[in-house]
Parts: structure tokens; sequence; C-alpha cells
């Protein structure tokens, strides 16, 4: 009879040497997986692959994957096991309300989408019955503003079937992030996939979130005037003389900014879709935008002058900055660090970097489900109409473990973001430091 094989171990610290592009290892469960030839065909991008190799990332992997993605995990397994694997108090709390949600069938049982497909239609047509028929200028140009509430909730439709599927189908559920994000708001839903799952991934990073990585225009940490190197879009943040300036006054420049930060995005489509990199159904991507830029720009031409128009415009990218701020809200006054993301202490850097937003349950379909980001971000594929029923159960945890569960009131959050930005603004005031002369290319092509 032959003899069993003994199990193989290796240690943390040869897993953590298995960290590159060409040699990727991860641990699941204590099992180690060779990712390498997976990290192509990742369908949440390489980034959060690549910003958590050579570690334990099970706490990560049940957040973003259903049951069934273990069955991909078997062809990737070494043979080989983590040695002294232990779990944390509060990961295995953590997973053990993974587990009691996912018996519940929260994850699988979304309400409202329909609702909100259908808000989204009636204010499209309200829309454009108010430019082509209105008989006064202000119903006119009020209607730019229900535009911008338009690209709200169109946003949170995106946001929610990057996510999870929204509807049973796949295909569907496709078809739904074109319509949201493409069509509907110009902005690539493939190009909000890459950004996002890394700043998921690495909350609150300094150099690996790209949601805090906003030069010239704002910074949310002296940190970043040491010209930090952005991990996410692999360049030095060039902390000039230009950036000092805005960055001097990004207290008072905040509100006006993101008025338009809806350029940026729109930039930051275009860049990713014509760039070099691996994006899924590009073509339907860009025949997306495409469609945009017919039918706004014909839907703008439509109305009787250029004073209009304008204020159309401005109206509607005005009414949807709402929706830039809340994006900030929920992090900018949050802890920050520099560095990778570590894996071992999920809970407590997605605690760390978040903050709720408290208000009444009928202003839940407002927030799109942000007011809960503590939640949202320790259960990624929730939807959204059950962050309020799990929110009670989080804050236990966040006590149990002594983690900080972050939540104030919109003009409190509000407050906080601007100390924060005025605090770094006076830092970036002081002469003392000298910086690199201006480079206006940083202006042109900041991120974020």
């Amino acid at each position: 009879m032959a003899e069993p094989q003994s199990t193989n171990y290796i240690s943390p610290e040869e897993l953590s040497k298995h960290n590159k592009p060409q040699d990727l290892w991860i641990s699941i469960h204590g099992k180690v997986y060779n990712v390498t030839n997976w990290l192509q065909y990742h369908p949440g991008g390489a980034s959060p692959l690549l910003n958590l190799a050579g570690q334990d990332v099970t706490d990560a992997f049940l957040a973003f994957h259903p049951n069934h993605a273990f069955n991909r995990l078997q062809p990737f397994f070494t043979g080989s096991y983590l040695a002294n694997h232990n779990v944390s108090e509060a990961s295995r709390d953590y997973r053990n309300l993974l587990s009691t949600f996912t018996r519940m069938g929260l994850f699988d049982h979304n309400r409202g989408v329909l609702a909100s497909l259908l808000f989204i239609f009636i204010m499209f047509c309200l829309c454009v019955y108010a430019v082509l028929f209105a008989q006064t200028g202000l119903v006119r140009v009020a209607s730019g503003a229900l535009m911008g509430f338009l690209w709200i909730q169109s946003g949170w439709i995106g946001h929610d079937s990057g996510h999870y599927k929204i509807v049973s189908s796949k295909k569907l559920n496709r078809v739904l992030q074109i319509l949201s994000g493409n069509v509907l708001a110009g902005i690539s839903i493939g190009w909000w996939k890459w950004n996002h799952n890394a700043h998921h991934i690495a909350v609150n990073s300094l150099d690996f979130d790209p949601d805090l990585q906003h030069l010239p225009f704002f910074v949310v940490s002296s940190r970043f005037f040491n010209s930090l190197f952005s991990c996410f879009y692999e360049r030095i943040m060039k902390f000039d003389s230009f950036s000092r300036l805005l960055v001097s006054y990004q207290h008072w420049t905040f509100y006006p900014v993101m008025c338009f930060a809806r350029l940026n995005l729109f930039a930051q489509s275009f860049m990713l879709l014509f760039s070099n990199r691996k994006v899924p159904d590009r073509g339907t991507e860009i025949l997306g935008l495409i469609a945009f830029w017919i039918w706004y720009p014909c839907l703008v031409s439509c109305l009787p002058n250029w004073g209009e128009r304008i204020l159309f415009v401005l109206a509607s990218f005005s009414v949807t900055g709402i929706q830039h701020i809340q994006f900030c809200l929920n992090h900018f006054s949050a802890k920050v660090y520099v560095g990778p993301p570590t894996a071992t202490d999920w809970c407590e850097k997605q605690c760390n970097g978040t903050l709720d937003v408290s208000c009444s349950s009928w202003m839940d379909w407002f927030h799109g489900g942000l007011q809960f980001q503590v939640e949202h971000h320790l259960f990624p594929r929730l939807p959204r109409c059950h962050l309020r029923k799990i929110s009670p159960f989080v804050k236990d945890l966040c006590k149990k473990h002594n983690l900080p569960y972050n939540c104030v009131s919109f003009w409190k959050a509000n407050a906080l973001t601007i100390r924060t930005l005025r605090d770094a603004a006076l830092q970036a005031r002081d002469v003392s430091s000298p910086v690199p002369k201006n480079l206006v290319w940083e202006a042109v092509n900041t991120h974020g």
C-alpha cells in the first residue's frame, strides 16, 4: 500500500514573495493558488489581484464573489497550504455575518430596480418634452436640472449593476450597465469598474486608491506634498507650484469644481477606451459613448437660443455635481494611509476608510446606498435595498471588535470634508517647502 502523501505547507513569508504579475500567488481559506495566468482574465481587472498579491485574501474574496466562484479556483490550486494560518476574531465574525446574510437570501433578492428604471424613463421623457414643447425659458432650463437628477439616478443603477446582478439575466445586466452609464450618462462602465474595484480594495490608500488622487485640484493629506507615485495610474503625482496654488484654496473651490467634475469623467472614459489596456466589450462601450454624444448635444441644440443652451448644460452639470460631492463625503475626512492594502485586516481597513451619512429611510433613493458606506464596503455585493436592514449587525460587529463606525449627518459630513480640505490647504500655503516648477500637463491630465 502506498504511503499517504504528506501535506505541503508554505510560510506567509514565502507566499509574499510571489507578488509580481509574472508570478502571482494568493491564499484563500489557507489554500494557496497560483493565479498568474488568470490575471488578464479576472473580471474585476488586474488591480485587485496585483494589490493583494502574495497575501491571504479570504475576506476580500468572500466580499466580492458569490459561492459559485469557488468552482473556478480548483485549477489554480498549487497543492500547498499556508502554514500557521490564523483567522482573527473580527474576520471570523465578519464571515459568519456574510454566511448569515447569504442564508437569509439577501444577496439574491433585489427590490426597486424596476421602479428606478421607470423613474429614470419618466424623467428623460419630461426633459425631452420640456425642451421641445415648454412655452417658457424657465421651464426649459429647469429641465436641465432634471437631467442632472436623471444622471444621478442612472449613476446608482450603474453602480449597483457593477457590483452585482440587478436583474437575473447576466446579458440584461450588461445591457443596463451600458444604457445607464455609457448611453445615458456618457461615462464608460468599463472605466468605472476599473477605477471602482481598485478603490474598494485599497480604500483610502493615498498611493493606491484612485478616488483620493485628485492633484492638482485637491489633496486630503500633506503627504501628497512629497509628490507620491500613483500605483493605479503608474505615474508620479507631481506637487508643483501650480498644484500648490490650487490646493491652497481647495476648501473654497471644492463645490464649484464638483459642478464640472463630470468633464473629467468624460475624459477618463475616452482615455481608457482608446488606450492599450484590455477593456471588455470595447466596441460596445465606444458605441454607447457615441450614442450619448449624439442625443445630448442634439437635445441641447433644440433649445431656442444660446443663452438657454448654456444654462441648460450648467444646470444639468451642477445638479449632478451633488453625486460627485457624495462620493467625496464618504472618504475625504476618513483615515488615510500610504502603501498597499493588506488583506488580513480587511474589516479594519474598510471601517477606517469610510463614513456613513445618517438620513431618514424616505431619503434612501436620493443617496443611492452611499449613506451606508461602511456596510457597502464590507458587503459590496449586497443590494442597496438591504443595507439599512444589516446596519445594526454591522454596528454590533464594529462595537464588539473596537472598529470605527463613523456616521454623521449630511451637513456634518460636508463640514468634515471642508475642514479636511482646509487643513491641507493651510499646510500647502507654507512656502518654506520648495516645489518643482509648474507642469501644466498635470492640470490637463488629472485623474480621479
